[in-house]
């Protein structure tokens, strides 16, 4: 059967690639309640900025890998400072 697409699509955990290409479209989420907010909430929070390719969630904080950096920046733009689950990010 073809792959899920959209928000059925899981992205993969993977988040830790260390060329240049992969950390500059990376972003970081800190201060995240990850008590209350799973992988599937950041994937449908921060897929508005374009294709995630990667994503994992630790304990208070979480990482998400996007297809190129102008992504990443945008999502950066967009969320810094968002209320989610009672904790500003």
């Amino acid at each position: 059967s073809p792959p899920p697409t959209g928000a059925a699509a899981m992205a993969s955990n993977v988040t830790n690639k260390t060329d240049p290409r992969s950390l500059n479209s990376r972003v970081f989420i800190g201060n995240l309640n990850t008590l209350v907010v799973k992988k599937s909430d950041v994937e449908a929070i921060f897929s508005k900025y374009g294709k995630i390719v990667g994503c994992s969630v630790h304990k208070g904080f979480a990482f998400v890998q996007y297809v190129n950096e102008r992504n990443a920046r945008a999502a950066v733009a967009g969320e810094d400072g968002r209320m989610i689950a009672g904790q500003v990010l």
